[in-house]
C-alpha cells in the first residue's frame, strides 16, 4: 500500500479488519509481524524509541473519541503538546492556540472543559490538537462515528481545507462511505489484512469487481456471504433433534 503525499487517503473495509491497527503499525504502536512499514523514508518498525518519538512529533492523530485530558481546559488541551515538547515562551502558546482554535472555529470555547463539548466539538478540539506541532501527515481514525449532519459537514470542510492549506498527507480510517469517498483524493479497500482494491473514489465505482460493489452498495450477500461458515443445515437440525 502507497499513501500519497499531499492527499487524502481513507483506508475502508469491513469491521475487523484491521483498519485500526494499521494506523497504530503506522505510528509505531505496534510492531508488524512481518513486511515493512516506511513513513517519510523511515522504516518505523527499526525506529530507536528516541528516533521513534521524534518522528512521531511529525505525525498528528485524531483518535475515534477525540481522547482530550478531561481534567482540563479545551485551551490547555490545544497546549498540551507545545508545552510537552517544546520551550516556548507562555504568551507564545497562547498566541498558536488561539490561532488553531480560531481555525476549527471554537475560539469562544477554549475556557470549557471536554465535558461541556459536543461530539463534534470534541473532535474539532482534538484536530486543533493535533495540528499544534506542524505535522507532515495525520492519521484520523473513525472521525465521523456518531456525528450529527451539520458535525459531519463541519468535519469534513475543516478535514478538507486543512490538508490544502497546510499541503498535509492525510489518512482516514472510516465507515462513513460517502462522506469518506467525497473528500479523498485515493481509497484503499482492506479485508483478512490484504488490500482488495486501490483507486480514486470514481475508479472504484466503474469497478467490475464484486466485491467492491458489495461493499460500495452496502449489498447483504455476494463474496462475502450473509451466512457464516456452517454445517448442513438440514444435518445440523437432524443433528440437535437426535440429541434431544
Amino acid at each position: 500500500m502507497d499513501i500519497p503525499r499531499g492527499k487524502i487517503t481513507t483506508i475502508m473495509g469491513p469491521s475487523g479488519t484491521g483498519k485500526t491497527t494499521l494506523l497504530k503499525v503506522i505510528g509505531g504502536q505496534l510492531k508488524p509481524s512481518g513486511g515493512s512499514v516506511q513513513v517519510d523514508g523511515l522504516e518505523v518498525p527499526k525506529l530507536r524509541r528516541r528516533d521513534l518519538y521524534t518522528l512521531r512529533k511529525r505525525m498528528g492523530m485524531l483518535f475515534q473519541s477525540g481522547a482530550l485530558l478531561t481534567d482540563i481546559t479545551v485551551f490547555d488541551n490545544v497546549a498540551f503538546p507545545l508545552r510537552e515538547h517544546t520551550d516556548l515562551p507562555e504568551r507564545l502558546v497562547r498566541h498558536l492556540v488561539l490561532m488553531r482554535l480560531q481555525a476549527v472555529g471554537l475560539r469562544g470555547s477554549r475556557d470549557l472543559y471536554p465535558a461541556e463539548l459536543s461530539g463534534g466539538m470534541a473532535r474539532r478540539v482534538a484536530l486543533a490538537r493535533a495540528l499544534m506541532l506542524d505535522p507532515m501527515m495525520i492519521l484520523y481514525d473513525e472521525p465521523f462515528t456518531g456525528q450529527d449532519p451539520i458535525s459531519m459537514g463541519v468535519l469534513l470542510e475543516l478535514i478538507k481545507t486543512v490538508n490544502e492549506a497546510l499541503n498535509l498527507t492525510s489518512v482516514i480510517v472510516s465507515h462513513d462511505l460517502a462522506e469518506a469517498m467525497s473528500i479523498s483524493d485515493y481509497v484503499v479497500i482492506i479485508s483478512n489484512g490484504k488490500v482488495v482494491a486501490a483507486d480514486s473514489p470514481e475508479g472504484l465505482r466503474q469497478s467490475d469487481s464484486e466485491w467492491v460493489q458489495q461493499f460500495l452498495n452496502g449489498l447483504p450477500d455476494g463474496p462475502v456471504p450473509f451466512q457464516a461458515a456452517a454445517p448442513d443445515y438440514a444435518t445440523d437440525l437432524f443433528d440437535i433433534e437426535q440429541r434431544s
